[in-house]
């Protein structure tokens, strides 16, 4: 039993100081925090979007013309 506790603690300690491991979690929380942010900024960013393709597509008709 306490052999399995010392190779259960080992794999723990390895586990922590793997730097990959921090990376990938780092990576996960980013991307929960840009999902969190867009949907509760989703009516602003549709709107500002709705606002930017209407003055692209005016645009385009006047070189178009």
């Amino acid at each position: 039993m306490e052999n399995l506790l010392r190779i259960g603690t080992k794999s723990v300690c390895a586990l922590w100081r793997d730097e990959e491991g921090l990376s990938t979690l780092e990576l996960v929380l980013i991307a929960a925090v840009l999902i969190i942010v867009a949907i509760l900024f989703k009516d602003w960013i549709l709107e500002f979007l709705g606002e930017l393709m209407e003055s692209v597509e005016g645009k385009a008709d006047s070189v178009f013309e």
